[in-house]
């Protein structure tokens, strides 16, 4: 699954003592984006072939909820050439309120995103000295919320290298258990990010490094323990490590990504003074496509799940068993079929027809009716049309 992060600001009254965005930072240039910019980083993004974004942003007065939703309404209305459109946004901001989920419910977000970045109390007060986000309990509690909001779709994650991992893998288990057992739904997705130097913080170091060997291993051990979620792993890694990881069970990538706001219509690497934290793959997307169907996986835009009401326990009920792969396949195909039309090169078009030719031939051993109804789909794509899916 491929997705790019949108950020609308970096202001944030917080002071993370990792974060590029926190409070003391006067090394980095503050910015909020008007909806006009939002527009253009859209465009941008959607001339890439973008159908699926996360929108973050600091937390602080000049970025409230009222300005989030209006700003997700704004990306979901730009359209551009070629079909071109985001069909799916999902949102990471800071913890809200009950009533407060309910209204960024309304703005038809997918999945809401929440790290505790560490489970280890001591260890979360001493990285969180002041502002909203020391409040240890108001961010371990912000599911129970969301849930009770309506928002059935929820992402965990914990930023490895704040603590030992071990204990925080231990955490994030005991986490979606938790949300498993009390509303029947376990996080629909896991970001496994490790620290990241920033511009401006005061951290010289990692305090609790994390290997690649012990990485490997801790993305292998989640995937196990928790087989039906989403896998979501960023930019913050090198190519090599993420394309090493598609085999320990990651199944989520950003690609093309900017985390500064406005870095997208520029064109530009992602600065430094405007950043949350420094990139390690810098790849552009089609670069990216190119290289996961040359791997042998299939890159997947997919969005049907959340307009066909196959969320929260529906999803659940799909995906524990492995049933959902009856729809992802087959979606995955169909999306990127799209995107090579659209937007793919002659090398991401090489490598994508191989790919779907070898599923091609695989679905019509396993399923010939879908596959016969996969083909037709694949036919009209090619002739122009869009956002076909299961």
């Amino acid at each position: 699954m491929i997705f790019a992060p949108l950020y609308f600001a970096n202001q944030c009254v917080n002071n993370c003592l990792y974060c590029g965005f926190r409070k003391d930072n006067h090394q980095v240039d503050r910015k909020k984006l008007s909806q006009q910019e939002i527009r253009n980083e859209v465009e941008a993004l959607e001339r890439e072939g973008h159908k699926r974004l996360l929108v973050l942003t600091g937390e602080a007065p000049i970025t409230d909820l009222d300005y989030v939703v209006e700003s997700i309404k704004t990306a979901y209305d730009v359209e551009t050439e070629n079909g071109g459109e985001i069909r799916r946004i999902n949102a990471e901001i800071a913890p809200l309120s009950t009533e407060d989920f309910k209204k960024l419910k309304q703005s038809e977000i997918g999945t809401y995103t929440c790290f505790q970045e560490t489970y280890n109390r001591k260890q979360y007060a001493k990285l969180h000295p002041s502002g909203p986000k020391s409040n240890y309990e108001w961010r371990l509690s912000v599911m129970d919320r969301a849930q009770k909001a309506g928002i059935d779709d929820v992402g965990i994650g914990a930023l490895f290298g704040l603590y030992d991992y071990k204990f925080d893998v231990i955490g994030m288990l005991l986490h979606a258990e938790y949300l498993d057992q009390k509303y029947g739904v376990g996080p629909h997705t896991v970001s496994v990010p490790r620290l990241n130097p920033a511009l401006g913080t005061p951290l010289d170091e990692v305090p609790y490094p994390v290997s690649d060997s012990d990485f490997r291993k801790l993305v292998a051990v989640l995937r196990l323990a928790v087989p039906y979620t989403g896998m979501i792993l960023s930019t913050r890694e090198s190519t090599e490590m993420r394309n090493e990881l598609f085999e320990h069970g990651v199944s989520q990538i950003s690609a093309g990504s900017r985390t500064t706001p406005g870095g997208y219509e520029k064109k530009e690497k992602n600065k430094e003074e405007l950043a949350q934290f420094s990139l390690h793959d810098l790849r552009p997307i089609d670069e990216i496509i190119s290289g996961i169907a040359e791997a042998g996986y299939i890159p997947s835009f997919c969005t049907a799940c959340y307009r066909l009401g196959r969320t929260g326990k529906d999803f659940m009920d799909l995906a524990k068993p492995g049933k959902i792969q009856e729809f992802c396949r087959p979606n995955a195909m169909l999306t990127f079929k799209e995107y090579l039309e659209d937007y793919g090169t002659a090398a991401s078009r090489k490598h994508g027809k191989e790919c779907l030719t070898e599923l091609m031939e695989r679905l019509e051993n396993d399923n010939p009716k879908l596959a016969e109804n996969i083909a037709e789909k694949l036919d009209a794509i090619a002739e122009g049309k869009h956002d076909l899916y299961l």
